[in-house]
């Protein structure tokens, strides 16, 4: 008879447990019988399943890897009274440096990849042979994470919904309310991704996963683009009688800002000149020398004022030479001929003065109004520019830096030595 079996119990074991379990239970799950060969060598392999402690980064979740150990060592032996060795292979008479893995019984898991399982005898030198931590055996398994889960449920549904942010960019700048409405719905969204993605991850302080700070990069460049949205409806809305246009700021957001952009300047710099004239021209047309001046230039220049006044002058006795005999060299002199041929004349042409002053004015407001509005055009459309670089720029960078963190070629750094079966 070369082997027999006989029960655990009524043979010496040597009493090696897992040195980092975590669930506190070293005993193995069920105590299979032993077998006891004539060479006087004794085998004993009982089933057993082990729970343990593994720190885990989360730096570059969810494109981490980790490195996950388990440390066997005798819990009553020291290492003169029991030396641990790894198994030899039985081909090549070599210890068997990883972790074997039966083909049939292994499940292949649906979030981790093993990249690495090695397998080492560890002497601590700073122990001596008598003491109990003197050698142990550690397995290693450095497992990779699969990041489709998370890239198809949580990143590229937060990438989308960010993305349409930079939609609220087309609606008119007028059109804050609606914008803005875009925006923070935009943020509450990134909001519930940030409370999601809580739920997914270890909670620890000591590190801010990758995907985290993507959410929270997001939810900056849309409080970015919301404060944006309120500044340019701030100018937008903005009216001769509430802001005064500074000639820096027209020049600045109408000629700089668009030749900037690759558009043509919406203002040229005579129309500047005419429209920025600044306090003196305010005072110059508030005066009456200079409503006098204009109505001048409106009574001459206007055709359609001279028939109206032809039958003025057949109705008060004027010939067309007498009018035409009046002095027109100056402001004062035409006002004075005018006063002198004909009251009604008088009060036709204030009329007329009245009218051209009031539509002038009109014209005036209604052009820095809408000077205002393409000011807030262009910072539009500048914020649209930065937003969509940063958005692009962060995204890529943010997780090219994860896709570059992967698993090492092997095991231990400055070895070349895979640590798998040949």
């Amino acid at each position: 008879m070369e082997v027999i079996r006989v029960p655990s119990h009524l043979v010496w074991l040597p009493d090696i447990g897992l040195e980092n379990n975590i669930d506190g239970k070293f005993d193995v799950a069920y105590y299979a019988n032993v077998l006891i060969y004539s060479s006087g060598y004794v085998y004993w392999l009982p089933p057993a399943i082990y729970r343990s402690t593994c720190a885990i980064e989360i730096t570059y979740f969810p494109f981490d890897y980790q490195n996950c150990t388990m440390v066997f060592r005798s819990q009553t032996y020291s290492p003169n009274e029991v030396e641990l060795k790894l198994a030899i292979d039985e081909e090549t008479s070599e210890p068997i440096e990883w972790v074997v893995i039966d083909p049939e019984a292994f499940t292949e898991n649906g979030e981790w990849a093993i990249k690495h399982r090695p397998a080492r005898k560890i002497i601590n030198n700073k122990y001596t042979p008598d003491d109990l931590e003197y050698e142990e055996i550690f397995f290693y398994l450095i497992i990779q994470r699969k990041p489709l889960f998370y890239v198809i449920n949580i990143i590229l549904p937060c990438s989308l919904i960010s993305s349409l942010v930079l939609l609220a960019f087309f609606l008119p700048a007028q059109a804050g309310g609606q914008k803005l409405t875009v925006s923070i719905s935009v943020l509450l969204a990134q909001t519930v991704f940030l409370i999601l993605i809580g739920g997914k991850i270890p909670e620890t302080s000591l590190s801010v996963p990758l995907i985290g700070k993507y959410v929270i990069f997001v939810m900056s460049v849309t409080t970015i683009i919301v404060t944006n949205m309120i500044i340019v409806l701030n100018f937008s809305l903005r009216t001769p009688s509430t802001h005064t246009m500074s000639p820096s700021i027209r020049h600045l957001f109408l000629q700089v800002v668009p030749r900037f952009l690759g558009m043509n300047a919406l203002v040229d710099d005579g129309e500047g000149d005419r429209e920025m004239g600044g306090e003196a021209a305010r005072e110059r047309r508030r005066s009456s020398f200079g409503l006098m001046q204009r109505a001048e230039e409106y009574v001459l220049k206007q055709p359609r004022s001279e028939m109206m006044f032809d039958r003025q002058r057949e109705r008060h006795g004027l010939t067309r030479s007498f009018v035409d005999d009046i002095d027109v060299s100056t402001t004062a002199t035409l006002y004075k001929s005018l006063a002198d041929a004909a009251p009604e004349i008088k009060e036709c042409v204030d009329a007329c003065n009245f009218i051209a002053e009031s539509t002038k004015q009109q014209n005036d407001v209604g052009s820095e109004v809408e000077s205002w509005v393409l000011i807030g055009k262009m910072i539009d459309k500048v914020c649209f520019w930065v937003a969509l670089l940063l958005f692009a720029l962060g995204t890529v960078a943010i997780f090219l830096t994860g896709h570059f963190n992967q698993a090492p070629e092997f095991p231990f750094p400055g070895e070349n030595k895979p640590y798998t079966p040949p």
